[in-house]
Order: C-alpha cells, then structure tokens, then sequence
C-alpha cells in the first residue's frame, strides 16, 4: 500500500487538544501504519483541493459537519466533498465520521450518502486501531479493484520473481548488465522495464491473437468502456489500426469511398487489398483548412454519380462501394454528428470506418456525444438499413498510453456482420508476434483512466483549459487594443466570435461567456451554416463542430473567408521563433499553427505560450534583428537573411504568399482532384519492379504518378498513387510550383512533402512517376 493516500476531511486541528483530536491522531498514526499516507483538510475548501491534485487516494473519512458548506444548498461542508468525491473517483470508499454527541445523526443524514460511504465512524466508540485497520482494508481492496485486467496480472506476474527461459533473450534485464552500454541502458529505464518485457509464451497473462486471458479480458474491458462490441488492442499505432481494417472490409477490384482528408495509412490499406479508391472531397476555407465532408457530397446520389464517373471503375458501371472511411475528427478539430454521416453513407455502403485517430476521448465528454462512431447502434440507428461500424484509435496521442498504441473498436450491423474469427486473421497479418508487454498494460490503464466519472474529470479539466487559453488570447488582444500604447494587431484563435447561451437565449462575446457554459454546451461549438468565422461551405445546422481542445491561433494576413490583408505575419515564423524557446507546435499552415490540449496540459504550460506570443510581438514592433529573434537561422544561412529584421522577414514572406497565391491555388489543387488512371495496387507493383522514374516538375505534365504526394502543412495528399499529374499550368502543377519556389526564397522554412524528392543542388523538386513503356501494361 505505499504510495496510496488517505484523505482525512476533518474539522479537528491535527495538532490540537482535547479527547477528540487525540484519538483522531492516534487512528490517522494506525492508519500510517498500515502504509499509506494521510492528508489532513480541515475545511472542505482544502479538501477539495486535495481531491483536484491527489491521484493516488485509495480511501477518505470525510466529518459530515466540515466547515465552508454551502449555504445555498443549506448542507455541510461534507456534503459538498462527498459529491466532489463522486465526480473525480468510481467507487472511492469513503467512511463518515459522526458527531459522538447525537445519536440520531443517521436519521438526519440526506438518503443520497447511503449510497456514496461504505460505512461510518463514531472516533470514541472504537479503538484506533480497529478504526484504521477498517480505513486500511477499505483502501487496500479499492487499490485491488481499481487495476485494469491485463496491468493487475501483470503486476502478479512481476512480483512472482520468476527466472525467464523464454524471449526476449535480455532475459528481464540480465543481460544488459553484462555490458557497459547495456549496464547504462538498463540503470536508464530501471529493472521493472525489462521484467515486464515478456514473450507470448507466458500463458498466464493471456494471448494477444488468442484474445484470452487478461490480454482478452483487458479487451472486453475496454469494448465496455468505449462503447463497442468488440474491441482490439494494436501495437504499431493507429497506421496498422487503419490498415488492418481496410484489408478486411475491401476487396481486389471493389470499391472504397475515401475521404481525401485521409491518413497515408489508408491509402496503404488500398494497396495491400487491391480496392479501387472513389475519393469524397471536403470543404476548405480562406485559412486553407481542410473542412468536414459537405452533407451534399455524401448523399447517396452524389456517391453514385462519383463512381459512376471515376474511369478505375471498369465500363463506368455504378457498382456499389463495399466500404467507406472518413477522418473524425480531422487534424484541425472539426468532428461530424456521427448518426448523420451514417446515415447520409448508409446507402452507399455497409461498412463504415471512422478514423479516429486524435479522437479516442470522445465518448468520456457531454460536448461530444454522438460525434462518434460507436455512437452510432442498434438504439440510434434501428432498422436494417444501419451500416457496421469500425472505430480506430491513436490511444497514445491524447489519451494516456505509450506510444504506438492504439484500438480497433466495432460494432456490428446485420447487413455486414463482423465474425470474430475471420477479422481475427486481418488482425494476426498485420500485427507482431511479438508484442511489447507494457504497451499492451498501458492500453488497459488507459481504458480504466476513462472508465467512470474519472474520464469525465480528466477530459473536463482540458476541455476547460483549453477554453481558458482561447478567452485569454482575446482578452490579450482586446487590452492590446484599448491600451493604445503599441501596435493594435495581436493573435487570434479560430473559434466563434459570439455565443449563445441555450437556456436563456442570451448572447454573449466569447471572450466573456461563462467558463461553464463553453465547457458544456455543444451549440457553442457548432459549424452554423455560411458562418464567416469558419468559412466551410455546404453544412447544416449540427453537422460539424469545432473541438475546443484542438487549438488554432491565428496570425494576421488573411481570414477564414480568403480576404487578405496588405500586411500579415505567416504563422511559420511564429513557429519557428516558438521553437527557440522549447514551444513545439503540433502543426503549422501559412497563417494559423495548431496547438492540443491534452490531459497533461496545465496553466503554467499554456501561460508560458502566451507569453512567448506577447514576446513575439514585442520583438515584431521593435523591428529587431533576425540575429536576435533567430539566430539558428542566420548562422545556418548568412548569406540569405544577414541584416533582415524579424518584421521584414514576415513582410516578405507576406508579400510572396499573396503574389505566389499559395493558399488559392492549395484549395484549387484539392477542390479539382487528378484524374484517375490507374488502380494503386497496380502502381506499388511498378515501383518495387523498376517501373518508375523520378521526374522534375518541368517535365512531369501529363505523366502518372507512382506514390502520393503529401505536403505538410496541411498534411493531405495532393496527388494520389495512378493519378495523372495534369497539364503544366492545371491546378496540382502550379501548386507543387509554388511551394518549390517558396523553398528557394526562403530556405529555413520549406514544407514538409512526403513523396517529393528535392535535388541538393538546384532545390527542383521531383515526383515518383509510371514510366510510360509500363502504362500499356494497363490494357
């Protein structure tokens, strides 16, 4: 029991006289003990605090007469703490303490607390240390209950001490101290690393394939907690999640609706199955962020009219997709209202794959109910017409679990019925044969953080950060405006200017709504339609929301509706000055930078980052020089930048992004998609049997392309495996155009661009093609 903590809520100073506070100090030493260790809150204000910091409680005995009540509910203050205990924990034992002095105390009490103690005390009645060995045994069997499956029997496992005669040959760590390396290795990440690091042979903690034992128990626990009928832990993250249900649901030759918004994973999946992909364009706005599917796009007319226009589709003819995946929410935080979606692609298709994979903490927050895909049932979807639904999950990316992990959620539809068995051999092709033991446990602590009101609590607290952060961004830039003592301009935050309150139609400014109303209600959130704020074309009212804890700040330069401004600041530079004081954005476009808010931020994090933007604009007013604001940039090219100042650099910039027309030319290139031309199984082939060429932009017109093409930002693929490249001045030529040329003039601060290959000594870029001697293979 070391490491727990007892929290003791009691009027009574732990240092003061009298009977009373005697025998409290005797049963708060018993209870010592015993191990764990006790924090003293002689107010409910203190206790409270407590609840909100302390994360290793295993018991409270709460005074049911504490101080600082509420008045307005006309209850004592262990009232107050005992529902605040109900909000943080699932199932906490809490003992009450009575008053000594008036035996009906039980008889008063609301009949509510019958059903949130586990029993109660009376300090006098008994000797301390049956007091504390109650306290102690309510603690302990808390902490043997609050351990998930698979993580409980591996730390039975662990404490057996065992000798290893199985892989890995480490041996639990042994052989690393064989080595000097190995021996610093080993001190590094300490034994219990190693001793956890166990072989599948190991048949007491269950098997991964198998789904039995604690793996499989672990397994149905979470299927419980996310809202799925079946459930399945995944090592090598959400890419292997994406493929291995693409592989199950889509066959050679059959037809696979897609979301252009897509991870490369899912274009992987296309590849190994041989599917023929009909991508589903969505909306863009003037900031060049990628929107949510338009309601009108996913109409079953529209799919049907897409497939029967798209050439991969042998003799035009308008067969039905066997499969349909789409990104919620996406990168930037826009999620669908998963039930319209389902139903809007029910005709089309009975199966439907949600990419979750930034969303996995949907289900544990009000905000986001039936933005999901296991939100979509039996009880929200009834008739024959529902589609089966699969969910994957990025566990590790805003849930806490270590990296690569990630779970494929289901919930099967008559109509297309997910056997076990069979998924279960797309499950074993694409996972290991040797999976890494403690990323499966930390798949299971993740799924019990969520389980009960705790995952409300941990998804509350940075839902409510994040809203902090977004009204003090405003509130900065208003106070900058009002003060008149410097330049007015400040960041902004993608988000809506005003909003409504439901209950009592008022309005407010967002920057001055209530915490709890932005943390609550989702019409707060909402996409309304043809709102400027947003700038997405096409939805309906409830369609899309933004989520408030994936952030974008904004810079000056152009709005989300594309109007531009004659001067603006682009977002790479910010970023880049951010990283000079260890602040790593999760992605950066031309004017906005996205910023998440996950479980693990806090106040001081966010409170540095918004000193850092003043910092900025300090530094940008001052017009200091580039040698002060960045000086890794200078010393790597002096030759580019010596004496430019910081404003100069971001007004250059400015004026090459408006004259290039480097966001208009994004959105084009992603609103008019290549033409298809060959399936990409077929172009993986060529690649691997020499039947591709690397070609420069100047002479890629008109060729195929044999690899996707992704540029970050914003992180979507451009150009796709068998799509034509188009003519020299057609939109995808003229956008890669540009972003070359960008390259050249401002080296420090080129794209990211999977699939393009950058000569090291002219900057040209050069794309994977078809070589064409292979396209007559087509035929």
């Amino acid at each position: 029991m070391a490491g727990d903590t007892v929290l003791f809520a009691l009027r009574e100073d732990p240092l003061g006289d009298g009977a009373q506070g005697e025998q409290l100090r005797r049963i708060r030493k018993a209870v010592e003990a015993h191990g764990p260790e006790v924090r003293w809150a002689r107010t409910e204000a203190d206790a409270r605090a407590v609840l909100r910091t302390e994360s290793a409680l295993a018991a409270a005995v709460v005074e049911w007469h504490l101080s600082d009540g509420d008045g307005t509910k006309g209850e004592p203050g262990g009232a107050a703490v005992l529902r605040q205990i109900g909000r943080r924990f699932k199932n906490l034992p809490v003992l009450l303490v009575m008053a000594d002095d008036a035996d009906d105390d039980l008889d008063r009490l609301p009949l509510w607390v019958a059903e949130s103690v586990v029993g109660y005390i009376w300090p006098l009645e008994d000797t301390p240390a049956f007091i504390a060995g109650r306290i102690a045994g309510a603690a302990r069997a808390y902490r043997e209950t609050v351990l998930p499956p698979f993580f409980k029997a591996l730390r039975r496992f662990d404490d057996a001490h065992e000798y290893s005669w199985h892989t890995p040959a480490h041996a639990g760590g042994v052989a690393f101290l064989k080595s000097p390396v190995g021996r610093a290795f080993f001190d590094y990440y300490g034994e219990r690393l190693f001793r956890s690091d166990l072989s599948i042979s190991v048949e007491e903690l269950g098997s991964l394939f198998e789904h039995t034992g604690p793996i499989g128990d672990a397994e149905r626990n979470a299927a419980r907690i996310f809202g799925a009928d079946r459930t399945y832990f995944v090592l090598h993250g959400d890419s292997t999640a994406d493929r291995m249900v693409g592989h199950f649901c889509v066959s050679h030759d059959e037809i696979a609706l897609v979301d252009r918004n897509c991870h490369k994973s899912v274009l992987h999946g296309l590849i190994l199955s041989g599917a023929r992909p009909v991508y589903l364009v969505p909306t863009r706005n003037g900031y060049g962020l990628a929107g949510p599917l338009p309601p009108a796009g996913i109409a079953a007319a529209a799919v049907a009219d897409r497939i029967a226009r798209n050439p991969l589709i042998r003799g035009g003819s308008p067969a039905g997709a066997e499969y349909a995946v789409l990104t919620n929410s996406t990168y930037d935080g826009i999620c669908y209202d998963a039930l319209q979606v389902a139903t809007e692609l029910a005709p089309s298709t009975p199966r439907l794959h949600f990419d979750e994979a930034w969303f996995a903490y949907a289900r544990f927050h009000p905000l986001y109910a039936g933005r999901y895909g296991m939100s979509v049932g039996p009880d929200t979807f009834p008739g024959p017409g529902r589609p089966t639904v699969f969910a994957t999950q990025s566990t590790h990316k805003l849930l806490a679990a270590l990296s690569q992990s990630a779970m494929v959620h289901v919930k099967s539809a008559p109509r297309a019925p997910v056997e076990h068995e069979r998924f279960n051999e797309a499950f074993m092709m694409h996972g290991t044969t040797s999976p890494l033991y403690p990323a499966i446990a930390s798949l299971d602590v993740a799924a019990g953080m969520m389980d009960g009101p705790q995952g409300h609590w941990l998804i509350d607290e940075a839902v409510t950060e994040a809203v902090r952060f977004r009204q003090a961004v405003v509130r900065t830039g208003r106070r900058i405006a009002t003060a008149g003592d410097r330049p007015a301009w400040f960041f902004g935050v993608w988000q809506p200017p005003t909003v409504t309150d439901p209950a009592t139609g008022e309005q407010h400014a967002f920057a001055d709504a209530p915490a709890d109303l932005l943390r609550t209600q989702p019409s707060c959130w909402q996409l309304e339609p043809g709102a400027d704020w947003h700038g997405f074309p096409g939805l309906r009212d409830g369609y899309a929301l933004l989520d408030p804890v994936k952030v974008t700040l904004t810079c000056p330069g152009i709005d989300a509706t594309g109007a531009q401004a004659e001067r603006g600041i682009p977002a790479r530079v910010l970023t880049a000055y951010l990283a000079t004081r260890n602040i790593v954005v999760e992605k950066t476009d031309s004017y906005t930078t996205l910023i998440l808010f996950s479980m693990g931020i806090t106040k001081g994090k966010w409170g540095t980052l918004l000193d850092a933007l003043m910092d900025f604009k300090s530094l940008y007013d001052t017009d200091a020089p580039l040698e002060q604001v960045l000086p890794g940039l200078l010393a790597q090219y002096p030759r580019r930048y010596a004496g430019t100042t910081l404003s100069e650099l971001c007004h250059s910039m400015h004026d090459h992004l408006r004259r290039a027309g480097l966001v208009t030319l994004l959105d084009t290139a992603f609103q008019e998609l290549p033409e298809p031309v060959a399936p990409p199984q077929w172009c993986y082939q060529q690649l691997i049997r020499s039947g591709t060429e690397r070609v420069s932009l100047a002479d890629a017109a008109g060729r195929v392309a044999a690899a996707m093409v992704t540029v970050t930002p914003p992180g979507i693929p451009v150009l796709m495996p068998g799509e034509c490249v188009g003519a020299a001045d057609g939109p995808l030529l003229r956008y890669l155009g540009a972003l070359e040329a960008f390259d050249r003039e401002f080296p420090g601060f080129r794209s990211e661009t999977h699939g393009v290959t950058v000569d090291p000594d002219t900057g040209d870029y050069r794309i994977e093609c078809v070589r064409a001697d292979r396209l007559g293979d087509l035929a």
